[in-house]
C-alpha cells in the first residue's frame, strides 16, 4: 500500500487522484499504526511550513514516519512535505522538521518575485531509482527553498539562480514542485515512483 500521510493539508485529494490516474492505489492514512504498515509513504504539503509542521505533529505522525525511515520504507515528499524532511525552516523557527536531511529551508532572495508561481524547467543532475532521468517542466508554488549538500541534489531549477528542486538519497525523494498539478510530467513522476516501490 502507498500511504499518503493525512494531516489535513490542502493537496491530499489531488495527490491521491493523481496516483489513481496512473493506475496505482494510494490511501489517505492518519492512523500512525497504519502508516507504519505501509509499503511506501507520501508526505504532501502546501502553504505555510509552520502550519504543516504543527498539524503533522498534532496527529503524532512523526514517530511513525521516522520508524518507517529507519526500516527503509520508501518516502516521497511533495512541496512542504519535502521541506519537512529537513530540520526546520526560516518560515517558522519554532516548528520542527523531521531532520532526515541536515539543514534548514530558507526564504529565496534575489528572485524575480515571491512566491514563485508557475511552470519551470527542472534539470536532472543525478540518478535516482525512482526518477526518470529526463529534464521536464513542473508547476511550482513556493517562497522558501532547501539548500542541502550537493550530493543530495537530484534536480535543479533556475529561478534567480540555480536552486534545488529535487533532493534525495537511499529510500528518500523530495520534490519542491507539485507533480499532481504538473500534467503528464508530474503523472510520469508519480507512476515511476509507484512502480519502483511496488
Amino acid at each position: 500500500m502507498i500511504a499518503i500521510a493525512d494531516y489535513g493539508v490542502g493537496n491530499l485529494a489531488s495527490v491521491r487522484k493523481a496516483f489513481h490516474a496512473v493506475g496505482h492505489d494510494a490511501e489517505l492514512v492518519r492512523d500512525p499504526e497504519r502508516l507504519r504498515a505501509a509499503g511506501a509513504i507520501v508526505l504532501p504539503g502546501v502553504g505555510h511550513f509552520g502550519h504543516c509542521s504543527r498539524e503533522f505533529h498534532r496527529y503524532q505522525l512523526g514517530p511513525a514516519i521516522t520508524d518507517a525511515r529507519e526500516r527503509g520504507v520508501p518516502l516521497l515528499g511533495i512541496c512542504v512535505g519535502m521541506q519537512l524532511f529537513f530540520e526546520g525552516s526560516e518560515e517558522a523557527d519554532d516548528a520542527p522538521g523531521l531532520g532526515f536531511i541536515a539543514g534548514r529551508v530558507k526564504k529565496m532572495r534575489d528572485v524575480p518575485r515571491l512566491p514563485q508561481i508557475g511552470w519551470n524547467e527542472v534539470r536532472v543532475r543525478a540518478a535516482h531509482p525512482w526518477l526518470a532521468a529526463a529534464d521536464d517542466w513542473y508547476y511550482f508554488v513556493h517562497s522558501y527553498a532547501a539548500g542541502p549538500d550537493a550530493d543530495l541534489v537530484i534536480g535543479t531549477v533556475d529561478y534567480g539562480g540555480e536552486r534545488a528542486a529535487i533532493v534525495g538519497g537511499a529510500g528518500l525523494l523530495g520534490v519542491q514542485f507539485h507533480p499532481e498539478k504538473s500534467g503528464a510530467a508530474g503523472l510520469r513522476l508519480l507512476e515511476t515512483f509507484a512502480e519502483a516501490v511496488a
